[in-house]
């Protein structure tokens, strides 16, 4: 009995509640006792369920940490990147040199187009892309109910939400 998870512990307590309801309120000696020991099973496996919370919360600090430290590393790399490619773009460009090639390895230069804006103002109208983005305020929503304001398609939810400390 004691190797119920907190699902079969619920239907458990449910079925226990039915007898209770069937039996017009009276509760035995046998029903009680095992109403307090569902209970029981039931704080002893959220009490378990809760270090388990807690310990994955401590992981996740822990990884987002490492996360933090592997992302810093990545743009490291990737600015000691730009700088080699720059050094030998440079490098190529000033000795006219537009192709290396050893047995392991080609280095060139490839061509590619791109527009420069110099001035956003100046470009004519036929050029420009309308683009509008809406996002829903739920402060202001949520703030306007609570003064008694109807905001149809909206309502305010009451959740209860579990805190693991």
């Amino acid at each position: 009995m004691s190797n119920l998870n907190i699902y079969q512990i619920e239907q458990e307590y449910l079925n226990l509640a039915n007898q209770l309801i069937e039996s017009g309120g009276e509760c035995s000696p046998e029903l009680e006792l095992q109403l307090t020991i569902n209970q029981e099973q039931l704080e002893q496996k959220a009490r378990g369920y809760g270090f388990v919370v807690k310990q994955m919360e401590n992981d996740i600090s822990i990884i987002d940490a490492e996360i933090k430290r592997l992302g810093e590393l990545k743009k490291s790399r990737l600015k000691t990147i730009d700088r080699l490619e720059t050094t030998v773009s440079n490098a190529m460009q000033l000795y006219q040199i537009e192709k290396l090639e050893t047995p392991t390895l080609k280095i060139s230069f490839r061509k590619s187009e791109s527009i420069e804006i110099d001035n956003e103002a100046d470009i004519p109208a036929q050029f420009l892309k309308e683009k509008v983005t809406y996002t829903i305020d739920k402060i202001a929503i949520k703030e306007a109910i609570k003064k008694g304001e109807v905001v149809i398609g909206a309502r305010l939810q009451q959740n209860k939400n579990i805190q693991i400390k």
